[in-house]
């Protein structure tokens, strides 16, 4: 199978880390583009940092039932996540998914009080600096235990469950109650729900400075089904993205895997990007494309890493042929 990694072009990274460094570093965020980036970028010895590595670790719960923590590669530091799906209800059976589904979902839905009381506490301890009183965030430096958002996600999709409404009320009360700075809500999504009247009901919560960031990994619906075992046609989730970035700016999400030792084919990539050209040719607002590949344990042993070079030519056939702003990590 033909690969697009034959060539000898080098990995241009982003100005603030050496690409000679870059290369040698399998989870630290670069910048391709022609257009500056707009998210400050982490100094180069913190992204340095790897006894421990501060990226690719699994989540945190932190005994908690619903609420999380992370230290995000594409969030660039600590993310705060809410877990939508304790019950693991996906329609997607992604190659690269983290979560062992063969074990059932501990809850059967969310309790709202207790979510919101477990962010609470996370947010208390996050901006009184006390994050290291937690073995988990014991090595990470200081840069990256800074908030960069709270995401709404979790274990399955967060728009398929029956309480995406109340939970993102529920999170925009605690923000706008005054106790806390306030923080930026991110939507990770596979875009099945997008469309559905208790989600775009919920989307109505979030302010301009709120970020939906939706899965995009394919060209085809062969390949999609390949990496993602999805229950629904690309066409759908063509319709869901359209629908939603005609309403606001998004971001597209775009996970290659290194499946069975094999890379994605350049035909794969060239029709993933006509999918980009076609959103963007209906009127898709699309503010970033994040180019990257499997950072944290599959729960699958076929799922491995795609290296950087690979990578940064799928970013760069993103800016070329689709002429969108791509950001490899």
């Amino acid at each position: 199978m033909e690969k697009i990694f034959e060539t000898n072009e080098k990995p241009i990274a982003n100005g603030s880390v050496p690409s000679s460094a870059v290369a040698s570093m399998p989870f630290a965020p670069t910048v391709e583009s022609d257009v500056p980036s707009q998210k400050p970028q982490p100094p180069a010895d913190v992204l340095m940092e790897s006894h421990p590595a501060p990226f690719g670790r699994p989540r945190e719960f932190l005994g908690n039932r619903f609420v999380y923590a992370v230290i995000s590669q594409r969030a660039y530091g600590l993310s705060i996540g809410i877990n939508l799906n304790p019950d693991k209800a996906c329609n997607f059976k992604c190659a690269y998914c983290e979560v062992n589904r063969d074990v059932p979902g501990r809850e059967s839905k969310v309790d709202l009080g207790a979510l919101r009381a477990e962010l609470e506490d996370l947010l208390d301890l996050t901006f009184q600096g006390r994050l290291r009183e937690i073995p988990y965030f014991h090595s990470v430096p200081d840069e990256l235990l800074v908030l960069k958002e709270v995401a709404l996600s979790g274990d399955g999709e967060p728009t398929l469950s029956q309480q995406f409404s109340e939970i993102v009320r529920e999170v925009v009360h605690v923000r706008s109650g005054g106790r806390f700075p306030f923080f930026k809500l991110v939507l990770i999504t596979n875009t099945t729900g997008l469309d559905l009247p208790q989600v775009q009901k919920g989307l109505k919560f979030l302010t301009s400075e709120d970020e939906i960031w939706a899965k995009l990994d394919a060209g085809s619906q062969e390949y999609l089904e390949r990496v993602n075992g999805a229950g629904m046609s690309l066409d759908k989730m063509m319709a869901n993205i359209l629908l939603v970035s005609k309403q606001r700016p998004i971001v597209i999400q775009s996970l290659f895997p290194l499946l069975n030792g094999q890379e994605p084919p350049v035909e794969e990539i060239e029709r993933y990007v006509d999918r980009l050209k076609d959103l963007k040719k209906c009127g898709a607002q699309i503010s970033l494309v994040q180019v990257y590949s499997a950072h944290r344990p599959a729960h699958l042993p076929k799922c491995g890493h795609l290296r950087l070079r690979t990578l940064s030519r799928i970013a760069r056939r993103v800016r070329m042929g689709a002429r969108l702003r791509a950001e490899v990590f």
